[in-house]
């Protein structure tokens, strides 16, 4: 019997310290990103001139009720769902907020998550970061630097050269076909 008790008291403080040490290095992980990504914001936030700021009511003239929800709601879209998850035209991504240039068709990938995917924005101000603590995740939010707008998640599983995912919901965004030349 007590050598059963043992066993079980075991396999609780294994459990226990396995879920602990997996909790922890998430939020290391998280946490290396977020660091980096808060000292670009700093440095680079003060760059990104004229930024739009209006209130729910003038939001909520501009945007249609979806984007709204998405960009000001921090809401995300069904996967497979919107406009550019399966999109490859050349040219560029825009906030659907205010137009800024947000994501080049260039550094686009499928990343088969059921939205669009980049490994990078157009430049480092274009985009500003936070942390998200929501749904019991630690992730880190991207959002338009320009007017707020909520854009999606940033994730460290993506493709060379920059090994990042940002997944982006489809109704923050508005394509611009690139010209030809």
């Amino acid at each position: 019997m007590l050598k059963a008790l043992l066993i079980v008291l075991f396999l609780i403080i294994a459990i226990v310290s396995a879920v602990s040490f997996n909790k922890d290095y998430r939020q290391k992980q998280s946490n290396v990103f977020f660091e980096s990504a808060s000292d670009s914001i700093k440095s680079k936030e003060k760059k990104m001139e004229d930024k739009i700021i209006r209130t729910d009511e003038e939001w909520e003239k501009i945007l249609t009720p979806e984007q709204y929800r998405v960009l000001r709601e921090k809401g995300t879209e069904r996967a497979y769902t919107g406009e550019y998850w399966d999109h490859f035209e050349e040219g560029v991504y825009k906030c659907a907020g205010c137009g800024a240039e947000l994501f080049s068709s260039d550094t686009k990938f499928d990343s088969h998550c059921g939205w669009p995917s980049y490994f990078s924005p157009l430049a480092g101000d274009r985009v500003i970061y936070r942390e998200d603590k929501s749904y019991g995740m630690i992730r880190t939010e991207v959002l338009c630097a320009k007017c707020g707008g909520h854009l999606g998640h940033v994730f460290d599983d993506g493709p060379d050269p920059t090994g990042l995912r940002y997944c982006i919901n489809s109704v923050s965004l508005i394509f611009e076909k690139r010209q030809k030349k």
